[in-house]
């Protein structure tokens, strides 16, 4: 059923914007993007995020007023370098493209990013694209560069910033290191026994500034952004702290960079870990205080509210429902690894996505084409309407909250019945390789549905989550037969959780359909339906 609006999310979200009017609500983007980098070509400001094992990767976006974003394109569709990244011979979960760094310089935007692994996998990328939507080329590829950023000086000489204080001067044509360059520019003080990463490095009336996120343990310290500045790249560097804040109910939040207007205003982004939901964007005034930029109100807080850069601009998201009614899928959409492009279809039956079947897999952790799009707070809903009538014995279908911890309703066709099972799923991977070592599966509720269904051969799933502060990251499931009246299912409030050691990501809605018995059965998609409060 097309355009199904669901009321309650719907009248809540309007009447928050009536009373806050165009006032920007942090978390300026309550959703996954993390290790931001933001820059501004012209009256436009482009935001670059990690989605590590999510294709295409390293996602562009877009905002005239720092408020309404909106996914523009991709630097890559797929990589290539390791059937990891095609879900055979293990995986790439928690890995893949990290904290890219986005630059635009004589007229053409570059973007640089090593993946989060060992080997050959872990060469550092530079692409280069004429415009940020793309097309984007990989234009060279050198040693690894941990949360590395890219850096041109004001007669063009390039740089790479990265790890803890290390840096070198790339050639000019960007393909190799110069030879002799690498230093450490500061080192790390005596507490601060964890990284210092996600280097940021700016220049600002003939100084530069090195921005990092800095872990600290020593008693009554927290996590914290970090700036290192100098005149001279090759002198000292003079450190401070910029910003020190807990923010909304959670931890001390850190990682990101500053950006400046066309009028010379600067505002800091930064993200911050939130559960279940993933890392999410703060938007912050920067105050230029005795030459350092200083992020947070006058109390050094992110604010609650912010004044959008510009008013009037129209309505944009990141996450988006979907009819399917494009030959092209959108750009708001991310599949779990690399797609097979074969087994998915928008043009067979136009108006539906069509997921076919192409591999015989054990579980959904090794599933082929399995679409994503981000969850987003403080809730959001997001149902599918699923034909089911050329599933194959064996197969499953269905939605998912889905991250390294999953609730997972699967319609499963056996011999010729259908049930829909809503049950709890957690992946063990080995460490070292990320392979699937193991599914844990519970089954909490089972419906038979070859007995209930009427002559439709549509099944309606839906998803609610909640990250509102103090909820507990909880998502609900429901299913119904007429795209009307639902049926909850399953877990009430079922606990999303963040894991580092295995998805490092924030929960995701996620679509599949995979065979455990034979290939050729599919599902259609009819539509993908989505509201959330604001």
């Amino acid at each position: 059923m097309k355009k199904l609006v669901f009321t309650l999310l719907f009248v809540a979200a309007h009447l928050t914007a009536f009373a806050d009017g165009e006032k920007i609500q942090n978390p300026m983007l309550w959703a996954d993007v993390p290790d931001p980098d933001v820059i501004r070509v012209e009256d436009t400001f482009y935001l670059i995020s990690t989605t590590m094992h999510l294709m295409p990767g390293a996602p562009v976006m877009r905002s005239k007023d720092l408020k309404n974003w909106e996914t523009v394109g991709y630097v890559f569709d797929r990589l290539t370098d390791s059937p990891k990244y095609d879900l055979l011979e293990g995986t790439v979960y928690g890995r893949g493209q990290w904290a890219t760094s986005l630059k635009y310089h004589d007229g053409k935007f570059y973007a640089l990013f090593a993946p989060n692994e060992g080997g050959p996998m872990a060469d550092t990328y530079i692409c280069t694209a004429p415009k940020a939507e793309g097309p984007w080329t990989i234009h060279s590829r050198l040693r690894h560069f941990h949360d590395a950023t890219l850096f041109f000086d004001d007669d063009g000489t390039p740089y790479v910033f990265f790890g803890t204080g290390e840096m070198c001067q790339l050639s000019r044509d960007l393909k190799s290191v110069v030879e002799g360059s690498y230093r450490h520019y500061f080192e790390r003080e005596a507490d601060e026994r964890g990284l210092l990463e996600g280097t940021r490095v700016i220049k600002h009336n003939g100084t530069y500034y090195a921005l990092l996120i800095s872990h600290v343990y020593a008693p009554g310290r927290h996590r914290r952004e970090v700036c290192y500045r100098t005149k001279d790249l090759n002198g000292k560097w003079e450190k401070a702290v910029i910003l020190e804040s807990d923010f909304g109910g959670f931890s001390y939040l850190a990682q990101g960079t500053i950006v400046d207007t066309e009028e010379g205003d600067w505002y800091g982004i930064m993200f911050q870990d939130r559960g279940g939901v993933g890392r999410v964007l703060t938007l912050s005034p920067v105050r230029w205080i005795d030459g350092w930029p200083m992020l947070g109100d006058e109390d050094g807080k992110v604010p609650a509210t912010m004044r959008p850069y510009k008013s009037g601009q129209p309505k944009t998201s990141i996450v988006c429902a979907d009819e399917f009614s494009s030959s092209k899928l959108g750009l708001h959409w991310q599949w779990n690894h690399n797609p097979i492009d074969a087994a998915w279809s928008l043009t067979e039956r136009p108006g539906w996505l069509r997921l076919k079947t192409n591999r015989i897999v054990e579980n959904l952790y090794l599933a082929p084409n399995t679409l994503t799009q981000r969850m987003e707070g403080p809730q959001c809903s997001g149902s599918v309407a699923l034909d089911v009538s050329h599933m194959k014995d064996g197969d499953c279908a269905g939605l998912a909250a889905f991250n390294s911890d999953s609730g997972v309703l699967t319609v499963k066709k056996n011999g010729k019945s259908l049930t829909l099972v809503m049950s709890e799923q957690k992946v063990k991977l080995n460490n070292r390789t990320k392979a699937v070592e193991n599914v844990e599966e519970q089954v909490i509720e089972t419906v038979d549905l070859s007995s209930m269904r009427p002559k439709s051969t549509l099944i309606h799933l839906r998803l609610d989550g909640d990250f509102r502060p103090g909820q507990h990251d909880v998502a609900n499931f429901f299913y119904s037969l007429d795209g009307r009246q639902w049926t909850p299912i399953g877990t009430k409030n079922y606990r999303m959780s963040f894991d580092w050691q295995r998805f490092f990501m924030g929960t995701k809605f996620g679509i599949f359909c995979y065979a455990t018995k034979r290939a050729g059965g599919y599902v259609d998609v009819d539509c993908f339906n989505y509201s959330k409060a604001d």
